[in-house]
């Protein structure tokens, strides 16, 4: 039986014992979204209209930066109509296509810091091959393999929970993904292909992280031999690693609270687990990169006293 003749829409949960604070919550996401989108717009506009910041380390910058616009897109806009509405419902093709944004954008934040760790260990331990490596081609194809691979891989799955026959309308989180719909199928096994091709998909990711700690404890290692490598770790590396804990971080929590299914945590308590990963690192991370890095921070100072100046 196709689902979609069973299942048209989703019920969203997660804001019942939040309504009568539904107007602050709307009006502080709103600030939130904004401030997220006027950071990490100011950021590439700066990267690609100064020419001196074309370089593959702020090229990825943007790149992280636009991927953060896109993660949030696939939140925000719902989550704040869905605060003035009384009634909190999604399409069944809208909530697959929710979960597709919100598991694509968590592993493409992954793959660039994984490609950010790749250029900071070419530019530290091989400094006099470092152009010739990471070239405007290759570079070009690590950006599409960080975007592409996760479209595709999360594409997979998304497409296999499609074809889940699902007993419940009902979802208890503020936003769809995979994990929750795949607990509403009616025979759980319906879900062993899908099962497989999800622990696949984190075995991948997993080593996406093992590959980026090891990276940076081979850095640590190198820079601690030399004054400038030490110099240089401390200018590029510490945002990069900064934004890989905070990231991870936020993750973890989310994934934990779903796997362990912390009911006995208040509904409060779940949602701003929840939406941890949606609201501190793509606010985050442009302020660490924009005060850290020179060249960035310079740019935004003159910027900044050209137009009080004028």
């Amino acid at each position: 039986m196709n689902n979609d003749s069973v299942i048209r829409v989703f019920y969203l949960s997660g804001l019942n014992e939040t309504m009568h604070l539904r107007l602050v919550l709307f009006f502080l996401s709103l600030q939130c979204y904004c401030i997220i989108l006027l950071l990490n717009v100011s950021l590439i506009v700066i990267i690609l209209t100064d020419n001196s910041l074309h370089e593959p380390m702020y090229i990825l910058l943007s790149v992280f930066c636009f991927n953060s616009l896109y993660g949030t897109a696939g939140f925000y806009p719902k989550f704040l109509w869905d605060l003035l509405s009384s009634l909190h419902v999604i399409s069944y093709s809208g909530c697959l296509l929710q979960a597709q944004v919100m598991y694509s954008f968590a592993c493409s934040d992954l793959s660039i810091l994984a490609v950010m760790a790749y250029d900071r260990y070419l530019a530290i331990c091989q400094p006099l091959e470092y152009h010739s490596i990471m070239s405007k081609q290759r570079l070009a194809k690590l950006i599409c393999f960080s975007w592409l691979t996760p479209l595709c891989i999360i594409g997979t799955n998304i497409f296999l929970t499609s074809r889940l026959t699902l007993c419940s309308q009902y979802i208890s989180r503020l936003f769809c993904v995979n994990w929750s719909i795949v607990q509403l199928v009616c025979f759980p096994a319906q879900t062993a292909i899908s099962g497989i091709v999800a622990n696949i998909t984190t075995i991948i990711y997993v080593f996406h992280g093992v590959f980026i700690v090891w990276s940076y404890m081979y850095l640590i290692k190198t820079c601690l031999l030399s004054l400038e490598n030490r110099s240089k770790f401390m200018q590029t590396c510490v945002p990069h690693l900064i934004s890989l804990i905070t990231f991870l971080g936020t993750i973890l929590m989310d994934v934990m609270n779903m796997r362990l299914d912390s009911k006995a945590l208040p509904q409060t308590v779940q949602n701003f687990v929840a939406v941890e990963f949606l609201v501190i690192p793509p606010l985050m991370n442009p302020l660490i990169y924009g005060f850290k890095l020179n060249k960035i921070r310079k740019k935004i100072c003159s910027v900044v006293i050209f137009r009080v100046c004028k």
